[in-house]
């Protein structure tokens, strides 16, 4: 059986639950999140709108030039523009910590892409599939409404947000305690979904895991490359470039996963895209982190004075 004719096995139960972890992950994320953060942002917009464009605008289009070119199974394209759709993960902010980049502007970043993503995520997604004739086929054999999907992610990611950031401005002292909770309890357990996805479909994932491999390394290495490589020749400071990289590189692929088993039943080949996705951008985005901890940011180098001899 071809990957594009594989349905991944999900209980309805399971899924119920997937997408209320998600909402518990965004309202985790919530709780460490202030309007300060968004004003942050309208004071110095130059480094967010970069990353944001390299978000939204730059990496799905190049995910669509990656599609043209290697002509992946129907299925893995559509997964591929579905993670490129996604915004960034929250996995980014620790990373760019990690790496001396601009943290508050990841978290910037994180918040501005989570809003935006209500709207841009399955605007993007449903545009560039429909650029694509074999991934075409696919948005019209299920009949995916971008309305449809703008109120699965309202109420996955904005609903959580708002309630989050409520619960912060009201209750400072709450939130900081739960907040740590919260994230970790809700990580632990997607991971274990995940795993048990793995686990019930073994022999398809272990059948076709190598399809995704190369390609998911491709465009990941890619979007970090755009993040960066786009501030630099912008002239953004080497701290604000690394957390662009980091911001446009990690990508929200537990989303992703929900939105395959809500719209597309599961489809074989864009589960393994957003699974290997989850798995291979913690690798890479620590990879990195861990190279520039080892760096100081080359504008924050201490200059070198050099004995002048009369």
């Amino acid at each position: 059986m071809g990957i594009d004719q594989i349905q991944v096995n999900f209980s309805e139960s399971a899924l119920l639950v997937m997408n209320i972890v998600i909402g518990f992950i965004m309202f985790g994320v919530a709780l460490d999140l202030q309007l300060s953060d968004f004003k942050r942002s309208l004071r110095s917009p130059k480094p967010v709108l970069i990353g944001l464009a390299c978000q939204f605008l730059v990496l799905p289009a190049i995910t669509f030039v990656i599609v043209t070119i290697v002509q992946p199974a129907p299925s893995i394209a559509l997964g591929l523009f579905l993670v490129a759709a996604c915004p960034g993960g929250n996995l980014s902010n620790f990373l760019t910590h990690l790496a001396k980049g601009n943290t508050p502007l990841s978290i910037s970043m994180s918040a501005i892409s989570t809003v935006l993503a209500i709207v841009m995520t399955p605007l993007n997604t449903v545009f560039w599939a429909s650029q694509y004739g074999p991934t075409k086929e696919i948005i019209q054999s299920f009949s995916i409404s971008a309305t449809e999907m703008f109120t699965t992610i309202f109420f996955m990611l904005g609903l959580p947000l708002i309630l989050g950031m409520y619960i912060r401005y009201k209750m400072p002292k709450f939130a900081a305690r739960f907040n740590q909770i919260m994230m970790k309890l809700s990580i632990v357990v997607f991971v274990l979904f995940v795993v048990v996805m793995v686990a019930n479909n073994l022999d398809a994932f272990m059948t076709h895991v190598g399809a995704v491999v190369l390609v998911v390394m491709l465009q990941n290495a890619l979007a970090i490359g755009i993040g960066y490589f786009a501030a630099r020749s912008l002239r953004v400071k080497a701290r604000d470039r690394r957390a662009i990289a980091i911001e446009v590189g990690i990508q929200n692929s537990g989303l992703g996963l929900v939105l395959i088993f809500n719209f597309f039943g599961g489809l074989g080949g864009m589960a393994l895209v957003a699974a290997f996705w989850g798995i291979w951008h913690i690798v890479s985005g620590l990879t990195i982190a861990l190279f520039w901890s080892r760096r100081q940011p080359s504008d924050e180098e201490v200059p070198v004075v050099q004995e002048v001899r009369v």
